[in-house]
């Protein structure tokens, strides 16, 4: 048992700023007050507690390729199966893949994040892969994975249904590459297969102009109208949305993930985070594709901050931002998946303690802090890393 002392914590769903204490108990939340003091006490005097990060998207295989292709199109760099990465994956060897992944994994512990969704390409194998790298290291993949039986303009659908419910019985959910790659069948067999297993389907949509366009010309759909169509639980992307695109999202059930530096880095544009926000929307944000950006959930939150205000105009209210890395993976109905926490009673134990430099606790985090400002964080697992 021990307390966090002396700090300015950002409480529960919206991070409402209080100063308060924080019991903790076997890796849960079981006492917030001012009086509040059990164990060990840890004495964090100003600085800013907040719920550790969920990088909501990641490619993490991509590792072994940092920083290669800079500069190619979007569909150079990542479409199956001759993109860059894919050619790099399916000639990496295991130990090679393990180790660069296992090395990204700690650099997002040592950033603050102890969630992240990932992309896993390679099928079964590429699932146990990151599974076996992350048994050591204090942070929880949520895996998606694919398998290349999708892929194709006449599919055996019958072998895409058993590769499905093979991967999800070792996986979180599914999650194909995109429309562009899989026919509208194989779309409703992964989201129809992963509801019955109550796990994630999820697909890019929307990360370019040119792919909207030609799902456009192709079918009369926008890449948006087909995710929602084909009930897809999860929607990443969604940077090129046309005419009621985000309405349309705004009145289904899915959820929402936003890659502002990858959408930056690949020359695609950038998500309307405020419009989204304006109807309700409450997307997760992530770092996609490791060859692309390190998964630095502090370097994504100040681009995102900046960039909205020289992309669209107008300012991000950093309150709802600092949630998208945090507290707004509550709202995806999927806890039994992802039980990621918040700070409450009762909750798990899973948060951060920044370095104070400013009186606004978000900006202070979103806008002054680095890796090295971080004085410690606490997970379930009772990590410390002072």
């Amino acid at each position: 048992m021990f307390t966090i002392s002396n700090g300015i914590i950002l409480k529960g769903r919206d991070l409402i700023p209080s100063r308060e204490n924080i019991v903790v108990d076997d890796g849960k939340i079981i006492e917030i007050g001012k009086e509040s003091a059990e164990g060990k006490i840890i004495d964090v005097e100003g600085a800013v507690v907040c719920p550790s990060f969920i990088n909501g998207h990641v490619h993490i295989g991509d590792s072994i390729i940092k920083d290669e292709g800079y500069g190619l199109s979007l569909s150079e760099m990542v479409k199956p199966p001759h993109g860059v990465k894919h050619v790099a994956l399916a000639n990496a060897e295991d130990d090679e893949l393990t180790d660069a992944m296992k090395s990204s994994m700690w650099d997002m512990v040592y950033s603050g994040t102890t969630h992240f969704i990932d992309y896993r390409e390679g099928g079964i194998k590429g699932v146990k892969l990151l599974k076996e790298a992350s048994k050591d290291i204090p942070i929880k993949p949520i895996i998606l994975g694919r398998d290349d039986s999708f892929y194709g303009e006449d599919p055996d659908l019958h072998k895409v249904r058993i590769a499905i419910r093979k991967i999800l019985k070792v996986a979180e959910g599914i999650a194909p590459s995109g429309f562009g790659e899989i026919t509208a069948e194989v779309g409703e067999i992964i989201s129809e297969e992963c509801e019955k297993a109550g796990k994630i389907s999820s697909i890019h949509v929307a990360e370019s102009e040119s792919n909207q366009i030609e799902s456009i010309n192709c079918c009369g759909l926008s890449e948006i109208e087909k995710g929602v169509a084909s009930n897809f639980s999860q929607l990443v992307h969604l940077t090129n949305p046309k005419n009621n695109d985000l309405e349309l999202v705004s009145n289904s059930n899915q959820n929402v993930v936003v890659c502002p530096r990858a959408n930056a880095s690949l020359n695609v544009g950038i998500a309307p985070l405020n419009k989204m926000i304006d109807l309700g929307l409450r997307p997760l944000l992530g770092s996609d594709n490791v060859m692309l950006n390190s998964p630095n959930m502090l370097r994504e939150l100040e681009f995102s901050l900046k960039v909205m205000s020289v992309y669209y105009k107008n300012y991000i209210d950093p309150c709802e931002l600092l949630k998208m890395a945090t507290t707004n993976i509550s709202d995806f109905g999927i806890n039994n998946i992802i039980q990621k926490s918040m700070i409450a009673e009762s909750h798990f134990a899973e948060f951060a303690v920044f370095k104070s430099y400013s009186k606004n606790p978000y900006l202070n985090i979103i806008n002054r802090c680095e890796t090295k400002n971080i004085l410690c964080m606490i997970n379930k697992k009772d990590h410390h890393i002072i």
